[in-house]
């Protein structure tokens, strides 16, 4: 089949949870289909990553956006636009230019559009959308809203109500809507009052990859935090472990360190740590992996957002032991003390994550049980089957 496919970033390097699933579907999926992308890039530079998905896609075409998101002319834009700060950010007018042109010359079968906010890009066509929505923006939105200054709010509540909108619309506009895991498509089938065209495509892990370094408990006991900053519920949840979290790990394991790791942590971020014993904020690291085998538990207190974390299966997949809020591992599935460690308080975070740090038996029980069950749930090969079947049931009905 012949597939268009828009999408907010390059996926590679894999820096996000969303590079990293539209790079390894793409992979899976090129096996069987003729892609075409069109990705939006922040600098110029990040052209040099064409030519390696080149390997993947027939086609490789890039639109320059922004490189910083709060630009003066994006501020205006918003406030006079019907459309919220994320599309406007994010939207670039000549990709719609080249989608008309590409769709007036070359026959595509379906048009695979990542995130709703890319839908606008797209214009009035009979080639069915397939829309993926790899979270749920909104509920993230309103989340960080809540904790916002009390000056900002009245403004963050009106760009709010936007989101809500055209997240809303965009959902309906599509032909089939993806999402990340049956608590989503729930969600969104209460929201629109119908679950007809709303599938699951769960996110996915290389176990085989992540086997390749396996998991050495440190002496030291180390706590680690990974996730991309540029998505505010990590930045709300980095933020409560380390004022309402670290100083209660700390107090009982005084040799306790804890690594935070992901890609753009805020000035804030690391300043907080700086003022902490024993955290180091490493930001971007070359591998992943280094990180996850060389920590004896992950700790993930997210509070709000949707969809499938990377960085849970991505720590099954390492074998590193996990401790999480119940929001942080939605949509997967687990069983409480038998993958994962389950926490909802400050408290409860504190004394579970001591549990975990000293008894090593207990590490071993949730790094195996943790491994097996990613290796038969969450495999790459068999979720890319699941979207290959999707696109194939379009395709026919087209």
């Amino acid at each position: 089949m012949n597939i268009l496919m828009l999408t907010p970033y390059l996926p590679y390097p894999l820096l996000s949870g969303g590079q990293i699933r539209t790079y390894n579907l793409l992979k899976k999926l090129s096996q069987h289909h003729s892609i075409t992308l069109f990705a939006l890039i922040k600098d110029e530079s990040e052209k040099k990553y064409i030519s390696h998905l080149e390997e993947f896609c027939s086609v490789v075409r890039v639109f320059k956006r922004s490189q910083r998101p709060f630009t003066l002319k994006n501020v205006l834009k918003t406030a006079v636009s019907s459309y919220p700060f994320l599309i406007i950010r994010n939207h670039v007018p000549e990709v719609i230019k080249a989608v008309e042109a590409e769709l007036s010359y070359t026959q595509y079968d379906l048009i695979h559009a990542e995130t709703f906010y890319m839908m606008p890009h797209i214009p009035q066509t009979d080639t069915p959308i397939l829309l993926v929505e790899q979270t749920i923006e909104y509920l993230g939105y309103e989340s960080y809203a809540e904790r916002a200054h009390p000056l900002l709010q009245p403004i963050l509540a009106v760009d709010i109500a936007k989101i809500k909108h055209w997240e809303k619309h965009f959902w309906k506009k599509s032909d089939v809507l993806v999402t990340m895991s049956e608590a989503d498509k729930e969600y969104i089938a209460q929201v629109l009052g119908e679950k007809e065209g709303i599938q699951v495509v769960e996110n996915g892990v290389d176990a085989a990859w992540f086997a390749e370094k396996p998991w050495k408990p440190p002496p030291t006991p180390t706590a680690l935090f990974v996730g991309t900053f540029k998505w505010l519920p990590n930045v709300e949840a980095v933020n409560y472990l380390l004022d309402a979290v670290w100083n209660g790990v700390k107090a009982q394991i005084p040799n306790a360190q804890l690594h935070i790791v992901g890609n753009e942590p805020t000035q804030d971020i690391i300043e907080k740590a700086k003022a902490l014993k024993d955290v180091k904020v490493l930001g971007r690291i070359d591998d992943i992996r280094d990180a996850f085998s060389t920590a004896n538990v992950l700790i993930a207190p997210v509070m709000s957002g949707k969809g499938t974390r990377y960085k849970i299966l991505e720590a099954m997949a390492a074998g590193t032991p996990i401790v999480a809020t119940p929001t942080a591992v939605e949509g997967i599935d687990v069983t409480p003390d038998t993958h994962v460690v389950l926490s909802s308080s400050p408290e409860e975070l504190i004394q579970q994550t001591v549990k975990v740090l000293q008894n090593r038996s207990l590490q071993k029980k949730l790094s195996s049980t943790g491994k097996l069950y990613v290796a038969q749930h969450f495999e790459w090969g068999e979720i890319s089957k699941k979207l290959d079947a999707l696109y194939n049931a379009m395709g026919n009905q087209s």
